[in-house]
């Protein structure tokens, strides 16, 4: 009865010992869980959503291969960080004034780089930057063009605006080429070039403004870009009409051979002008310039002139051309208006071409007879006769 009696009550302090331990460890934990602030945590890196309203700042439509500049306009968004975040013009001096941070150098480079650029700058601020770069406005830019368009120089391109700049808002090269005043019928659309200056590489964080200006002109580095527009014409290739930056050079060849077929197609493209302008003179109803599109047919030229007068010798015509090389040529184009365009009856027409409708033999014999009979009526006139 002893021992038993000795084994439970042993049994029983245990258990009541073991009750007391477990209790103060609750106590204490309860204690430590009021009583001790939480650690700061991290803000969670971004999360791709449709319906995350946090990240309200627009996509970047603009391509990537866009070069930053002087007046551009940009939408910086730092993730979680509204202090950051804001609109932000380019500087003069290619700079972004972001608040806190300070200045930012990306003039030259692409949306990417100047994302990086960013959020490296940020590192000794934020932790783990996660930095979103869209352009609101694009600044003018500034291209030439040369060779076969109507006028060749240099033209500024004019910003688009709003709430976030669409990679369809950039100029493009048919752009371009209409505001030239359209390719001529001479042009070679298969081989145009686009000299391109590229983005400069990343610079090195530093203090000096002037270190990072220096190093922009020495990396100005630039590439060709071969554009074929016939794979726009004939494909909808969207690939070939290409988006221009500022400083883009276009060059348009002379094609050395272009078939009937083909001009009568290039000439109906959106980046051919509308009108071209030719002469018609002599023998014709309502002589003068005319205006007529491009690559119309000799025949169509003269009935558009009001046709041959009574006057007229009607089964030919001359055409004076004035050449590239600043010569002028001269045929005798015998009319058919039942041939269609063809080179020797019924060339195409190119700009400033003069068309000239002589004189009949008859009306050459009378216009002869009249200046002759003219003194002596006159004189007839005198003598009351």
């Amino acid at each position: 009865m002893k021992k038993h009696f000795s084994t439970r009550g042993i049994f029983l302090i245990k258990l009541t010992l073991m009750c007391l331990v477990l209790g103060e460890s609750a106590g204490r934990y309860a204690v430590a869980q009021s009583t001790t602030p939480a650690e700061p945590s991290l803000p969670p890196l971004p999360v791709e959503t449709s319906s995350s309203s946090e990240l309200a700042a627009p996509d970047p439509t603009v391509g990537e291969s866009y070069i930053l500049g002087v007046g551009d306009y940009l939408r910086v968004d730092v993730f979680n960080i509204p202090d950051y975040s804001g609109e932000f013009r380019v500087l003069s001096s290619g700079n972004l004034n972001i608040p806190i941070v300070g200045a930012i150098d990306v003039e030259g480079l692409s949306l990417q780089q100047a994302k990086v650029q960013i959020e490296q700058t940020l590192e000794p601020y934020v932790q783990r930057p996660v930095v979103t770069l869209s352009v609101l406005e694009t600044r003018p830019i500034q291209i030439a063009i040369a060779g076969e368009v109507h006028r060749p120089g240099s033209y500024r391109i004019s910003a688009q605006s709003g709430t976030n700049v669409a990679a369809e808002d950039i100029p493009t090269l048919t752009q371009a080429i209409e505001l030239a005043g359209g390719i001529t019928q001479l042009a070679d659309i298969r081989q145009i070039e686009v000299q391109r200056r590229l983005p400069r590489s990343s610079a090195a964080l530093v203090s000096s403004a002037t270190l990072l200006a220096d190093q922009r002109h020495k990396e100005n580095k630039s590439q060709t870009v071969a554009v074929n527009l016939w794979n726009l014409l004939k494909e909808g290739n969207l690939n070939e009409d290409l988006q221009l930056q500022d400083g883009d050079r276009i060059i348009i060849p002379t094609a050395s051979n272009l078939n009937s077929d083909e001009a009568a197609e290039l000439a109906t493209a959106s980046f051919s002008p509308d009108e071209i302008s030719v002469n018609v003179v002599g023998e014709v109803e309502s002589p003068g310039n005319i205006r007529i599109p491009p690559n119309t047919p000799l025949n169509q030229a003269i009935l558009a002139a009001g046709g041959f007068n009574n006057r007229a010798r009607k089964g030919t015509v001359r055409l004076v051309r004035l050449n590239l090389n600043g010569t002028v040529s001269q045929s005798d184009i015998d009319i058919d208006f039942a041939q269609g365009i063809n080179e020797e009856t019924n060339p195409s027409l190119r700009p400033n071409d003069t068309v000239i409708v002589q004189r009949s033999g008859v009306a050459s014999v009378g216009d002869a007879f009249s200046s002759v009979l003219s003194p002596l009526n006159f004189v007839l006139r005198l003598l009351g006769i």
